[in-house]
């Protein structure tokens, strides 16, 4: 069967990119050998944020004497209903796809494994689909380290499948995955040993932010041991011991459940490319330039699969710059991105642009504006003092680097930072600016009135 263009996987934006295909014209095949949406659908935003709420409910519960709330009696996780909420959420989500894919005029679903014949043709459960064009969308798993193959491990996947709490739940890796499901479990009510090989938390921030984030972590009773191995795990019973090479010595560790949260690797290596003109870098990830088309003229790649951004919301813009490039102004490109995220722990971690260690390793001269939570009004009011805010500016152009928010609701007031990023424009636009009383936004001007050289700070 041909098609003008086979979008392979439906995470964020495979969905996208048929609809406007479809809109303008062309004859879609979309192919999905699972559910629908993907990791952040299915195994990634959407269930792991239901999570983080009913557990930053359990903590608030648990947490409010100091404001003047009394809650008598034990409070009571229930993880099964917990899930129950999730897979509703997540189940709402994918028949929302499952209806605009049926009512979307000139776009088949089809179901099943694609694997590349060729440029033009992919095989799907026996059967051959031709088209004109190519975009592959197929995300990421996560990635599993050896040593760990005879144990029954968990992943960010199948942790989520459980219906009762953990005793002891012991994670291997200390970035965004990991912390976010140790804080999580712990505040449902499991034990939690975070084991990261590293020197701190985080390892892509400024060490000041993975050491105020152990500090939060441990004040809340989780176990955090840095510079540490994993070397081996076993089965001891329904128990996994794992033996662990820190800087001393070997030390055992015996848990109920163990998480891997040891990254993620795309899933390129089972799709045939090897029959096509694709290639793929030194870690599998696919090769892309800065409008997302392959090394071969007729197929693109979107998504966690080319290494380009490990986020829906890169994914989505990756979408966007295809279709620009498809029906638009042809403007939109893939340098034109700065690098956001946040990890979402409480309080949350967000970044945007640059930090110092990026900034010293360019040699550029810049300014830092910094201010601990613990010094804003609203977070004082809120009892959520934990954190700091740094901004970063180059000191010849006054333009905005970068900057990392550690604090209650950076996540959102993040994008004060992001927004002025993309316009252009000098710090002084925000520095000038009249904010809303209280919040902590408002706190963004008075920390840029206030400038240091980064080198002195």
């Amino acid at each position: 069967m041909n098609y003008d263009a086979i979008i392979i996987g439906t995470g964020q934006a495979g969905p996208s990119l048929a609809a406007s295909l479809a809109k303008n014209g062309s004859r879609i095949a979309v192919i999905e050998k699972s559910h629908l949406g993907g990791t952040c659908v299915n195994v990634g935003c959407t269930p792991t944020k239901a999570y983080v709420a009913s557990a930053r409910r359990a903590f608030i519960a648990k947490n409010s004497f100091e404001l003047g709330i009394e809650i008598k009696g034990d409070v009571q996780v229930n993880l099964k209903a917990i899930k129950e909420r999730k897979d509703k959420i997540v189940s709402d989500s994918r028949s929302g796809l499952e209806s605009m894919f049926s009512n979307t005029e000139h776009i088949d679903l089809i179901r099943g494994k694609a694997k590349f014949l060729s440029n033009t043709s992919v095989e799907v459960n026996g059967e051959t689909y031709e088209a004109d064009r190519f975009y592959i969308n197929v995300g990421a798993r996560p990635r599993i380290p050896e040593g760990f193959e005879h144990v029954d491990f968990l992943t960010n996947e199948s942790i989520l499948e459980l219906e009762s709490i953990p005793e002891h739940l012991i994670i291997v890796g200390g970035g965004y995955i990991g912390l976010e499901f140790g804080q999580m479990f712990s505040r449902f009510g499991s034990k939690v040993t975070i084991l990261d090989r590293g020197d701190q938390l985080l390892k892509n921030e400024d060490p000041e932010f993975g050491k105020a984030i152990q500090k939060i972590f441990e004040k809340e009773g989780i176990d955090v041991l840095l510079n540490s191995e994993c070397i081996t795990a076993e089965q001891n019973g329904e128990n996994v011991e794992v033996t662990i090479d820190g800087k001393k010595q070997k030390t055992k560790l015996q848990g109920s459940h163990i998480l891997l949260a040891t990254g993620r690797l795309p899933n390129t290596t089972d799709l045939g490319l090897e029959h096509t003109d694709v290639s793929l870098d030194d870690r599998d990830f696919i090769e892309v330039n800065d409008a997302l088309k392959t090394t071969a003229s007729n197929i693109w790649a979107l998504g966690d699969c080319n290494g380009k951004g490990a986020f829906t919301h890169t994914a989505y813009n990756d979408f966007q710059i295809v279709n620009s490039h498809l029906f638009g102004d042809q403007e939109r490109n893939l340098s034109d991105r700065f690098t956001c995220y946040a990890a979402f722990i409480d309080p949350p971690l967000a970044r945007v642009g640059m930090n110092s260690q990026d900034i010293e390793k360019a040699g550029i001269k810049a300014k830092v504006a910094s201010r601990p939570m613990s010094k804003i009004a609203r977070a004082k009011e809120l009892g959520e003092t934990q954190g700091m805010l740094k901004i970063y500016i180059e000191e010849d152009s006054e333009k905005i680097l970068g900057a990392t928010f550690l604090g209650t609701g950076a996540d959102e007031y993040i994008h004060t930072i992001l927004d002025q990023m993309y316009a252009k424009q000098p710090y002084t636009v925000i520095r000038d600016a009249v904010h809303i009383h209280p919040t902590v936004s408002e706190l963004l001007p008075t920390m840029l009135e206030n400038l240091k050289l980064l080198d002195e700070e």
